[in-house]
């Protein structure tokens, strides 16, 4: 069992993004060895201590980079940062238990080729629940992976990134059980076929339409700890200004986007820094979308009010255009769950609990709507399903990866935002900080990139696209029949199938 377990947990640090070397194919091993570790169990609770440990290992290692945000920036002890990854993989872990559990009794109850795609039901219906419960975490998103392979993600464009999920869990169970199950390697050629089949097909007849939009995306570079120092707020502007002209005067874009926060205050008040961007935003004749904090007063009497997230739009005018508030906040980053309780405050010290916005609305610049996704909103399909649905053309997504430092989280968090641009059928620009700024096609293709921790711009042409992708015709019906379709084959599976003893015994032996 332990090197079932080794098995799974290197699948999942070499296969995603990590400061190694990745290799995504490999991350095929960690489903395998999840089902491995259950079809060699000898009890569901076996199963389940087993699975726990190989997820929570592959969640601690995948998210090792927690530690810089929490102890750097959230100013905790390191002897209390340490342990977080750990305790986030514990929690993550478990939906990997409950995997093995339903493939231990699977594994037990049924033959041939439908244990390879009860497999794949299985993971999909887990990672939807991953993107659903105590807020929602899909950060380990097993398609997200291949993201540096564009030929191997295109069918997300029909079924979306965690149904694709579950077609590469199936691919890895089938080859698992390639001299157990007949079938098995027929269904695994079979499955490599399609996936890489169509992803060629694809990428090989994807011909650009839609009118040209040309984007300017200002990286700032600004050091996180001393962002909100209000001695930095001056060359904090003067920085993104001077960028911005560059930028300009480099390729006349139609949108200037700076990152998510980029204005360390409060931009709706009248301050000459808000003065000084609007006049620049007026005088070159250019519209810029920028992030800052911003309040609505709830009670004047007793000065209550609430904060939000908040991307403006400042028009080729100078005057305010448009606004998107973010909609799904990070927890400790933005706001505080259960903050009596909590030995540590938030991690942004500058400003109160944030609130959720809603109501949202794609803006417009030149007849040109695009929907915004700030940070990791990016890594929610239903968010950028949303905008789509709302009339967006194109995603813009400003962040601020700072947070991360010098680890493979900003590319973990830009494999993530990639699939939203397959599923969507949309260019996505995307502006941060400190990178990875870049512009992604709707095939997933990364276009240009900026070199992170440099202060720099990137100028490049996109297109508005209206067309729909068959994933978006079909996303609001296809979690919930997925979800269904998984309850009632375990159903049938426990009540229904007689317990089986010989099925699996080659892949029982030690």
């Amino acid at each position: 069992m332990p090197y079932l377990i080794l098995i799974a947990v290197l699948g999942a640090w070499l296969g995603f993004a990590n400061p190694v070397h990745q290799f995504p194919f490999l991350v095929l091993a960690f489903p395998l060895g999840l089902s491995w570790i259950a079809f060699r169990a000898y009890s569901w609770q076996r199963a389940f201590k087993a699975g726990w440990l190989a997820g929570t290992l592959a969640c601690t290692g995948c998210l090792y980079w927690m530690v810089v945000p929490v102890a750097i920036y959230g100013k905790l002890p390191w002897h209390l940062a340490l342990p977080c990854p750990l305790l986030a993989g514990a929690a993550l872990g478990l939906y990997y238990a409950l995997f093995c559990v339903g493939m231990f009794h699977a594994g037990r109850r049924i033959d041939g080729l439908f244990l390879c795609v009860f497999a794949g039901l299985l993971w999909t219906c887990m990672e939807q629940l991953m993107g659903i419960l105590f807020t929602g975490f899909p950060w380990m998103n097993l398609s997200s992976a291949f993201a540096p392979w564009p030929y191997f993600t295109q069918l997300a464009s029909v079924v979306g990134a965690y149904a694709l999920s579950g077609i590469f869990t199936m691919l890895a169970v089938a080859i698992l059980l390639y001299s157990t199950i007949q079938g098995a390697a027929v269904l695994a050629i079979g499955l490599l076929i399609v996936i890489c089949g169509f992803g060629s097909y694809r990428v090989s007849t994807y011909k650009p339409h839609g009118k040209v939009f040309t984007l300017g995306l200002i990286q700032g570079n600004v050091d996180q700890s001393l962002k909100w120092d209000p001695k930095y707020q001056t060359s904090t502007v003067s920085s993104y200004l001077e960028l911005s002209r560059d930028c300009i005067l480099d390729s006349r874009p139609d949108l200037v986007v700076w990152p998510e926060t980029a204005m360390p205050f409060y931009f709706q008040d009248e301050t000459v820094y808000g003065r000084g961007v609007r006049t620049f935003a007026s005088k070159s004749g250019t519209a810029i979308l920028t992030g800052a904090p911003a309040y609505k007063v709830t009670d004047p009497a007793r000065r209550e009010y609430v904060l939000y997230n908040r991307a403006f739009l400042v028009g080729p005018d100078g005057m305010d255009a448009g606004k998107y508030d973010k909609e799904h906040l990070v927890p400790f980053g933005e706001y505080m769950p259960l903050e009596k309780y909590m030995p540590f405050e938030k991690l942004v010290q500058a400003a109160g609990n944030f609130v959720p916005g809603a109501d949202n609305a794609p803006i417009s610049v030149n007849d040109v709507p695009f929907g915004v996704l700030v940070c990791y909103e990016a890594i929610f399909p239903e968010l950028a399903q949303k905008q789509v649905a709302n009339g967006a053309q194109l995603l813009v997504n400003i962040s601020n990866d700072a947070w991360f430092g010098r680890t493979s989280a900003p590319r973990q968090h830009l494999a993530l935002t990639t699939m939203r641009a397959i599923e969507q059928g949309r260019w996505v620009a995307r502006c941060t900080n400190t990178g990875i700024t870049t512009f992604i096609d709707p095939l997933g293709r990364l276009e240009a990139t900026t070199p992170q921790f440099k202060p720099s711009f990137l100028n490049g042409k996109v297109r508005a696209n209206s067309r729909m992708t068959v994933f978006h015709r079909f996303q609001p019906w296809l979690g919930p029949a997925v979800s269904l379709l998984t309850v009632f084959s375990f159903a049938w599976i426990i009540i229904l199938r007689r317990k089986k003893t010989n099925n699996l015994d080659s892949i029982r032996k030690p």
